[in-house]
């Protein structure tokens, strides 16, 4: 048995590049996490209310239809939302770990990102208290 956090760790992963969802997914469930993916924050919205309750979101910022703006407003207004953490990966060039905690985010994954950083920063989001 692993001792790993990441371990049983529910992930939703929003996401509108195949290649880059294709990669996260993977590397990710190898690490013994249960992966839903979608393509965009309306999509993750429904899941969320659905049932599927994420330890994390991993939150692409450019999504077709309701963007990462536009899913990080609609958690904030709802509190069952704005209980899960939710960690911005972007490749836009404004973005910083300010930049990100401003918007309600825990973290900042910039694209690429390489697997064993991506593993090593949602361990640290997935850690009880403060981020950082």
């Amino acid at each position: 048995m692993s001792s790993d956090p990441l371990q049983g760790k529910r992930i939703l992963i929003v996401e509108d590049n195949e290649a880059a969802l294709e990669g996260l997914t993977l590397v990710l469930r190898r690490a013994g996490c249960t992966v839903m993916a979608v393509t965009d924050g309306g999509a993750a919205l429904a899941l969320i209310l659905g049932g599927f309750l994420p330890d994390l979101v991993l939150l692409d910022m450019m999504t077709p239809g309701l963007d990462g703006w536009d899913f990080l407003v609609e958690r904030r207004g709802d509190p069952r939302l704005a209980a899960i953490p939710v960690a911005l990966h972007t490749s836009l060039g404004v973005a910083s770990e300010e930049w990100a905690a401003g918007l309600g985010a825990i973290g900042l994954l910039r694209k690429p990102v390489q697997a064993d950083r991506l593993l090593d920063e949602v361990r640290r989001f997935l850690r009880p208290g403060p981020v950082g």
